[in-house]
């Protein structure tokens, strides 16, 4: 076993004199910012929504969607009920009455004349004049029923035509009114995404400073630790195995006499 005399029996570290102060005051300091509250930010912590913003959701809210007239289109028919009567009327009397009555007025006007030309004859009156009436009656009924029949065969085409092209303005109508109430809420929900992701924002730049009022006293433990880290300001002592009374005679090189004076003081 070796000998321990002269081997470091412990260390003691300590501040160098020359940096304690400096240190010490700083660790205070440190100390002080350590020990002080929370302050928190009571300002506006999200930009939130612009005025032009809101002034778009209160007219995007202000609309009104046609939901009721949404929907499919379905057509009517030209020949279902009195439709085509109806479509034809107005035809018939802006165009087949006056027809009509001059084809009247122009047989009336013939019967004068040749009631003119008997009389001048001296037929009036007289067989003659009936065969005439009678030819110019015919003549007047088969212009009517001509002018009647062409009357009725362009009333029901006009009347068609027209029925077709209000039909047409109708289902436009309708694919406009379907288009309108799905634009409309389409953009109903994209800037209801805006008005979200806006909040949104807000609630996380809440729970952002929610986290750090919460872990403020960590940190603060955290940065207390820090000041006493990688300093290296140290001053260290060490302390050394020193020999005994007895290892100091046995390794004397004295007379007898005075190592036995010595044995006797150690042991007395």
């Amino acid at each position: 076993m070796s000998d321990p005399v002269g081997q470091i029996s412990g260390t003691q570290q300590s501040l160098s004199d020359w940096a304690a102060p400096y240190v010490t005051d700083v660790i205070g300091k440190g100390a002080a910012l350590g020990e002080l509250p929370y302050v928190p930010y009571t300002g506006t912590l999200s930009a939130g929504q612009s005025g032009l913003q809101n002034q778009a959701y209160q007219g995007i809210a202000g609309l009104g969607i046609p939901t009721a007239q949404m929907g499919a289109y379905t057509p009517a028919s030209f020949t279902a009920g009195n439709t085509a009567q109806r479509y034809m009327n107005p035809y018939l009397q802006a165009s087949l009455e006056p027809q009509i009555a001059e084809a009247q007025r122009q047989a009336q006007i013939q019967r004068v004349a040749n009631a003119s030309r008997l009389s001048q004859a001296g037929a009036y009156g007289g067989s003659r004049q009936a065969v005439m009436d009678s030819e110019s009656q015919r003549n007047y009924l088969r212009n009517v029923a001509d002018i009647t029949q062409e009357g009725y065969n362009t009333a029901y085409g006009v009347g068609q035509d027209q029925f077709n092209v209000e039909q047409d303005r109708l289902q436009s109508t309708q694919r406009d009114t379907n288009r309108y109430g799905l634009d409309a809420l389409q953009q109903m929900s994209e800037f209801g995404d805006t008005q979200r992701a806006i909040e949104a924002e807000g609630l996380a730049q809440d729970y952002a400073q929610f986290k750090e009022e919460r872990d403020f006293p960590y940190k603060q433990v955290t940065y207390q630790q820090s000041l006493l880290q990688g300093l290296p300001v140290e001053a260290m002592a060490r302390e050394y195995v020193e020999p005994s009374q007895l290892a100091e005679i046995l390794g004397y090189g004295g007379t007898l006499a005075e190592i036995v004076a010595l044995l006797k003081g150690a042991f007395s």
